[in-house]
């Protein structure tokens, strides 16, 4: 693939450290963490405060996956509403569920803060955006329920959303103030910079190739021939999971999510684009989302071909999504464009695992991977410090893939390209 087409507009802090193995083959640990995301480093931080002894092992570069390159949007909540989730889990599980969905943005916010990471970012909320007169009505559904349990929401009207976005074509919409933006690429490599100034060990370029379990210890063997022991391991490879722990890979459906950010807005243009500097998702089947970077470029995204690009072509649903919004863009150069993995489950519902003791696997992020992971990430740390089940917010579930998964992917297609047409009709 062309550099052309892995150019995110994020940037790594200045300080941001390569890792390397600092210690032998033979390393023992309280735990493994595969995979240097969000999730991961989250996980290994709040562990590494914990006392215990921590090491990360990512198959890549730190950032270089999803975490690094998504939409940097910070949203609480999960897919599903509070009455939805405790009609689903029944009142206790789901008291804690939506207490703890309440709660992810801050997990973000408040690890920015304290740790004093070098992240750019704007805390002033993400408005869902209602296309139709339904969406408009799950809106207003929406609003009532978080706002009896005390959230900072506010649902808005023609006039309002037209203001607060400047773009074309909603009918209202619901803005969520919890929420904010953040660079993600800064944010996943200041969460690796202080997981490892704590404690935790972290290393790039290490692709865990083999898991096995003896006499009740795990013993984890690298590509380059490395094997390391640990009491528990923990799996956090999401999107990019692979066939380490057999039927995993085939309980979630990866899509790639694209992005295009443009040239740096003329002042003149950026005063009436997002001037609060929110978030926005819409509410189509196949949804894009935008927000203005913190050097004032408007950056969209939505869903793209299920294959790797090959030309700039393989964006231009996000330009044409892009223009119909602001057609007063027209003239603006499209400067970057890039692209990153992201996992769907069919309930869209993040899946925790632990089909033997120790080892822990969490799937499925549903596009709010930043607040969900870096609070998940807590939850799993305390979680192995205590063996106490009840820090994890979702049931442990057994790994169920997907029944005739390799048809599901082209199915997903299928219903992407109809989905758009659909969406196309409802201009």
């Amino acid at each position: 693939m062309s550099a052309a087409f892995s150019d995110p507009v994020w940037q790594k802090p200045q300080t941001a450290p390569a890792f390397r193995f600092g210690f032998s083959a033979g390393g023992a640990f309280d735990v493994i963490i595969v995979g240097g995301g969000i999730m991961g480093l989250s996980t290994a931080l709040h562990a590494a405060r914990a006392g215990l002894s921590v090491q990360v092992l990512d198959a890549g570069a730190i950032g270089q996956g999803a975490s690094g390159l998504n939409g940097g949007q910070v949203i609480p909540g999960l897919k599903y509403d509070p009455e939805w989730l405790l009609r689903h889990f029944g009142k206790e599980r789901g008291e804690a569920l939506v207490e703890f969905a309440a709660s992810t943005a801050d997990a973000v916010f408040d690890v920015i803060r304290d740790e004093k990471l070098a992240v750019p970012f704007t805390r002033n909320g993400w408005i869902q955006a209602a296309h139709t007169e339904t969406a408009l009505k799950a809106a207003a559904n929406r609003d009532r329920q978080w706002r009896s349990r005390g959230a900072d929401v506010k649902l808005l009207d023609h006039a309002e959303i037209a203001a607060m976005t400047g773009a074309r074509g909603y009918l209202g919409g619901w803005l969520d103030r919890r929420a904010g933006v953040i660079d993600p690429l800064s944010y996943t490599s200041e969460l690796a910079r202080v997981a490892s100034a704590t404690g935790a060990g972290i290393a790039e370029q290490q692709r865990v190739v083999k898991l096995a379990k003896e006499a009740g210890v795990w013993r984890v063997s690298t590509q380059g021939g490395v094997e390391l022991r640990a009491k528990s391991v923990v799996l956090a490879t999401n999107a990019y999971t692979d066939g380490l722990l057999p039927g995993l890979a085939q309980t979630i459906v990866p899509l790639h999510s694209f992005q295009i950010a443009t040239a740096p807005l003329p002042a003149d243009l950026a005063a009436s684009i997002l001037p609060g500097g929110q978030a926005v998702s819409d509410s189509r089947r196949i949804l894009v989302y935008y927000r203005r970077s913190p050097d004032g470029r408007m950056v969209l995204g939505g869903r793209g071909r299920m294959a790797l690009p090959s030309s700039p072509s393989d964006w231009a649903h996000l330009e044409r999504a892009l223009l119909r919004l602001y057609p007063a863009l027209a003239g603006i150069a499209i400067e970057k464009r890039w692209f990153g993995r992201v996992a769907l489950t069919p309930d869209h519902l993040p899946h925790l695992h632990e089909p033997e003791k120790g080892l822990l696997a969490v799937v499925g992020c549903q596009g709010r991977g930043v607040g969900l992971m870096s609070a998940l990430g807590k939850r799993m740390a305390n979680y192995l410090a205590s063996g106490d089940t009840r820090q994890l917010p979702f049931p442990l579930s057994p790994i169920r893939p997907i029944p005739f998964h390799a048809f599901r992917q082209v199915g997903v297609a299928a219903a992407i390209t109809w989905y758009r047409m659909l969406d196309a009709f409802e201009h």
